[in-house]
């Protein structure tokens, strides 16, 4: 079993991604770094034929525009290599960073980065010395190249790129053979209207399998917190239905209105250890603050928005173990201070909430949900075009385009609608 107070937990995730944050961790196991993720174990051995050292590769911003072999990440990485100075593994720090998607790149560097994301404390416990490099073309940081890839796994599971794949093959094979050829065969077509479908029907399957992972998950909650705002704070109904603070047994969980968790160990070298609760000159309450290794500040609560309202902060002091703390803000100090986790729960708009919660897509983003749309409408139209020919295949290819696109719009006007009817509305006070 992975020792739990020094394992590393996974960058922010919803929907599908939610299965990182509940199964994917990096730990140290019996001489070995052992990685779960996605239901597999891999073990990189420590010592006489493993990892004798690593190295920290903290690149400059300017390192990480180019995307070429060898070069780290925007946040870094951390390169294990043997006695002789070959990548054994690397360890990308952005992944196993849990407020990651909330921050600018690059928004904490160095020690404070090692600390937070806990691999300085995995390293100390496996016995590696870490080094720093400030510049990738430093020797100690090698070529870069090799070695197995440490990082929580893919959002989107292995079944679902694997249908998209052959789908999205098989599709533009056809594709392209119906648009160079003058006369087309309806089988072509019907492997055109069919491949198209496979599209929409493995999102909406996704769907459907997000939900029922969810379902069967188990976790010890020993506290809930909702936000209890004050009145005239803007809070809708979105953002009282879907964020809450959760504590588990071993897991502080910020969830955001989109879904996303962000999950804090409440144990170990790289764990959360404070509450903070800040007021402003006069002593009102402006926000909270929750600190981590060298008081770090991992996220922050708007006092208006979370504790304006029913006494949330003492059952949260309560149940989190945490040690509590006040202090207030000096002269015109703003608060917070620079990018944190927190500052943007809160969408400014409707349509800001409404695509924050909407269902993630791949890295393709509009461009994946463009194409399956443009496939789904151009099965109608050689529907359409074969009538006269091969009327079977072409009642088949139309009612499977106009399928497809219906796949794609109903959940969309139906999220839009929820959204701008009632979720998106303000909350009554």
């Amino acid at each position: 079993m992975p020792d739990d107070e020094r394992a590393l937990r996974p960058a922010a995730g919803r929907g599908p991604g939610l299965e990182r944050c509940h199964g994917s961790r990096l730990s140290v196991e019996d001489g070995a770094l052992v990685l779960r993720a996605r239901g597999r174990i891999r073990r990189v051995p420590v010592g006489d034929g493993g990892v004798a050292r690593a190295v920290f590769v903290d690149a400059a911003a300017a390192d990480t525009g180019r995307d070429e072999p060898g070069r780290p990440g925007a946040w870094g990485e951390v390169r294990l290599q043997d006695r002789d100075g070959a990548q054994v593994a690397r360890i990308p720090l952005g992944d196993w960073l849990p407020e990651a998607p909330a921050l600018p790149e690059r928004a904490v560097q160095g020690e404070q980065l090692l600390e937070r994301t806990g691999v300085a404390g995995l390293l100390k416990a496996a016995g590696v010395p870490l080094h720093v490099a400030r510049d990738r073309n430093d020797p100690r940081a090698g070529s870069g190249k090799g070695g197995v890839f440490l990082g929580p796994g893919p959002a989107f599971p292995l079944w679902y790129w694997c249908v998209r794949g052959v789908a999205g093959t098989l599709w533009f094979s056809a594709f392209t053979v119906v648009v160079f050829s003058g006369r087309v065969p309806g089988w072509l077509v019907l492997l055109l209207a069919l491949t198209a479908l496979c599209g929409p029907v493995a999102r909406l399957a996704l769907r459907a399998w997000t939900r029922l992972r969810a379902g069967r998950r188990r976790v010890t909650v020993l506290e809930r917190v909702t936000p209890s705002p004050a009145p005239g704070s803007g809070a809708t109904v979105r953002f009282l239905r879907e964020t809450e603070l959760r504590v588990q047994d071993r897991d502080l969980v910020l969830r955001d209105l989109g879904g996303q968790e962000y999950w804090f160990p409440r144990s170990g070298p790289h764990a959360v250890t404070r509450l903070v609760k800040v007021a402003d000159g006069t002593g009102r309450p402006v926000g909270a603050e929750l600190r981590g290794p060298g008081e770090q500040v991992r996220a922050v609560f708007p006092w208006e928005l979370w504790f304006g309202g029913a006494d949330g902060w003492s059952r949260l002091s309560a149940a989190s173990g945490l040690t509590v703390s006040e202090r207030r803000l000096s002269g015109r100090r703003t608060w917070p201070k620079g990018p944190v986790l927190g500052t943007g729960l809160l969408p400014g708009t409707g349509r800001d909430a409404r695509r924050t919660a909407r269902f993630p897509g791949t890295a393709a983003g509009v461009s994946s949900t463009a194409v399956m749309a443009f496939g789904s409408l151009f099965s109608v139209m050689q529907g359409v075009r074969i009538a006269d020919t091969a009327p079977g295949v072409a009642a088949v290819a139309t009612a499977a385009g106009a399928l497809g696109l219906a796949l794609q719009t109903v959940p969309y006007v139906v999220h839009e609608m929820r959204g701008r009817l009632v979720l998106d509305r303000p909350a009554r006070s």
